[in-house]
């Protein structure tokens, strides 16, 4: 039997992925989650085989929430979903330790075959970022800067398109000013911008806020 917990702020996304993890015999939900905390702390306690988690989760977005899981339990497999196009966030988030990503709109099929996928200790990849991480491999000049960012980099450069001052995200992420200040001359010299207006309109343009 493979527990999951199912952790989006949709009560009917939810009740939908609970219902198709009813029509198998080898699947028991054990928990579900509204908010990004309340992820972690299905995961704190161990009570799952995996862990589906949203990005776009309230509190605290799934990014952060898959980073501090990967601090504490590292072993856990975590299937991202998302609404999001695969070549906005998926590679960010293999970087970061994902063991997989689905689009919400996939097949029930595929769903069932990813958790699968994930709770034999492999990583499952859809033939879409497949195609997306040939394509990182051969360095292909048309990539999109923010995929060449490092999992905190990542981090840093959200809360900095948003708006969040150096000091917030020092707060927020625990780290210093000085710390924060060098991810961001780093940000800017990958993703050749010279501000964190440009940051925040390429973020906007790649639909990447929330």
């Amino acid at each position: 039997m493979i527990r999951v917990a199912i952790c989006d702020d949709h009560q009917i996304v939810r009740a939908g992925f609970k219902q198709i993890f009813s029509s198998s015999d080898d699947f028991d939900v054990v928990a579900e989650a509204g908010t990004g905390r309340e992820a972690l702390d299905i995961a704190r306690r161990e009570i799952c085989d995996v862990l589906l988690l949203d990005i776009a989760m309230p509190d605290q977005s799934g990014i952060d929430t898959l980073r501090t899981i990967r601090q504490g339990q590292p072993d856990l497999p975590v299937l991202i979903l998302s609404g999001y196009p695969a070549q906005q966030y998926a590679l960010n988030l293999f970087k970061m330790g994902a063991n997989g990503y689905l689009n919400k709109e996939c097949e029930a099929d595929e769903l069932i075959t990813a958790v699968r996928t994930v709770f034999q200790g492999r990583r499952y990849v859809s033939s879409q970022v497949g195609e997306l991480l040939a394509q990182s491999f051969d360095r292909d000049p048309n990539t999109a800067p923010h995929t060449e960012l490092s999992d905190r980099e990542f981090q840093v450069f959200l809360r900095l398109a948003r708006g969040a001052t150096v000091s917030d995200i020092g707060v927020a992420l625990s780290l210093s000013i000085k710390t924060v200040s060098t991810y961001r001359t780093r940000i800017m010299e990958k993703m050749g911008m010279q501000s964190n207006s440009d940051l925040t309109y390429y973020a906007m343009k790649n639909n990447l806020l929330d």
